[in-house]
């Protein structure tokens, strides 16, 4: 097997009761490049870390070191309260700025030098930050959110083409 020349993990809580909260924005989006071929077979490997959110960093960290891959071949998929539903970053070097899970993921690797895709999930207007991300997506912002799952997939898409290597023949 060749090993993989990209790391893709999306943030998230393993069990159903977590599949559709706003906290597994990350593995949506894992799913949904799951489904097309096209992408991941080019030398990458997608992760949904089967640790919950809060020790996400062990898993990324077990896989770089397996893989021999620095952090500068990884992208982490994740939530982000701090952006509108349905915006989309993609970004290098940030802070965790409160998310549990891209906080083991830095102390992990003692570093933020890696490409991160924020993926907007609102912020609530009233009520607790922790309890929001736990809860699903209302009937009204599901399309808005399948919306950014797709364009999540494209953005990925479009930036790891130019980056794979070709694969030999």
């Amino acid at each position: 097997m060749t090993p993989p020349y990209f790391l893709v993990v999306g943030l998230g809580n393993p069990g159903e009761k977590y599949e559709k909260t706003r906290h597994n924005t990350g593995f949506r989006v894992i799913d949904a490049l799951e489904s097309n071929k096209t992408i991941h077979d080019k030398i990458m490997l997608l992760v949904k870390p089967q640790t919950y959110m809060n020790e996400s960093g062990i898993t990324v960290q077990r896989l770089l070191d397996f893989y021999h891959l620095d952090p500068s071949h990884l992208l982490l998929v994740h939530d982000d309260v701090d952006l509108p539903l349905g915006t989309i970053r993609l970004q290098k070097g940030r802070g965790a700025a409160g998310h549990k899970g891209v906080e083991s993921v830095i102390e992990r690797l003692k570093t933020n030098e890696f490409l991160r895709l924020r993926c907007g999930i609102g912020r609530p207007e009233h009520g607790d930050v922790e309890q929001f991300v736990l809860e699903p997506f209302s009937k009204e912002e599901e399309p808005m959110v399948q919306r950014m799952v797709t364009d999540a997939t494209i953005i990925i898409r479009d930036h790891f083409s130019s980056e794979l290597p070709q694969k030999e023949s």
